[in-house]
């Protein structure tokens, strides 16, 4: 490399990336902080809310919510994340709270970066946590969840073959697939995980249906023999035909699905980039706050409703 182009590398101004957020946390008073995002008044009976109102209770806040500064109102602050938090802060009685101040005027982006954490590492923290001689009592009330719940899921992995753990470690596969998984040997589990990933549903639903399709000898017990049972041809015909109409109504929902899925993916986008900007998230909670809800219940979907029997709304 010549003297003169390493000269000129040398004289170009280094990029410096903007900080997102300021380098310490800011005490700041609890009534100050404005929520940005209207919450709905049945949260507050949610699993999610009384284990984070349980957690701050008996440990403290582990995860500052983070806020943005209201122009012109020294002392007042936008809510970004953490609503929830600041719900069972205030239930609790606190009147101040550390938060993480952003210097990005992006009300949105938090939620949609956050990883869920799965079944598989819910179960090594408990399995960690109880190893260490933290009782099931302790866990659970930090937890919001009952003591035998605590014990479930330290036991959600017994009997499930180490390559299935691999497979579905970092998936949102619902609790219930393992007891399912449990039933059957370990190379079945393993098939049966494959074609869940493959098909990219890990309901409960298509794992009851692999284990009532796994053949006998694949099961880790062995299915107690049924009594035959004499079905009359009037059942066999009225099978027929509810089978019928079923097929027909499949038919009217396919030639829809397509244009009802693009038009929602399409409304969903848009949405998101609409949310994304502070300016009209404010507009709409002080004049429109009923629409605010519907946008965001929209704009929060991962998947469609009917798509998984474990669907829930995430707060």
């Amino acid at each position: 490399m010549s003297d003169s182009i390493q000269q000129s590398i040398c004289l170009q101004p280094k990029f410096t990336p903007k900080k997102s957020f300021l380098d310490e946390c800011v005490r700041v008073e609890v009534a100050n902080i404005q929520a940005l995002k209207i919450s709905r008044p049945a949260v507050k009976d949610s699993l999610k809310y009384q284990q984070i109102f349980a957690s701050i209770q008996d440990v403290g806040l582990v995860e500052p919510p983070v806020v943005m500064p209201v122009p012109g109102r020294s002392g007042y602050y936008f809510l970004l994340d953490g609503h929830l938090r600041i719900e069972a802060l205030k239930d609790l009685g606190e009147l101040e709270v550390d938060c993480l101040v952003a210097t990005d005027d992006d009300t949105y982006s938090y939620n949609k970066r956050t990883n869920r954490l799965s079944a598989v590492q819910s179960n090594k923290m408990i399995v960690r946590a109880m190893g260490r001689g933290v009782s099931a009592e302790r866990l659970g009330k930090a937890l919001g969840l009952s003591p035998q719940t605590i014990k479930q899921k330290f036991r959600l992995l017994n009997g499930i073959c180490a390559e299935v753990v691999a497979l579905l470690g970092d998936t949102e596969c619902p609790a219930n697939v393992f007891n399912l998984l449990r039933q059957m040997k370990p190379l079945r589990q393993i098939e049966a995980a494959e074609l869940m990933i493959g098909n990219k549903n890990l309901s409960g639903l298509l794992a009851k249906a692999l284990l009532a399709a796994t053949p006998p000898d694949q099961l880790a017990v062995a299915r107690k023999p049924q009594p035959e049972q004499h079905v009359s041809a009037e059942s066999i015909a009225r099978l027929e035909r509810e089978l019928a109409a079923l097929q027909m109504q499949i038919k009217t929902v396919e030639e829809d699905y397509g244009p009802d899925v693009l038009h929602l993916t399409v409304i969903k986008g848009y949405l998101t980039s609409l949310l994304a900007n502070a300016a009209v998230v404010r507009w709409l909670a002080r004049h429109q706050p009923e629409f605010l809800r519907e946008f965001q219940s929209i704009a929060e979907l991962t998947e469609l409703p009917w798509g998984s029997d474990e669907s829930a709304l995430s707060a």
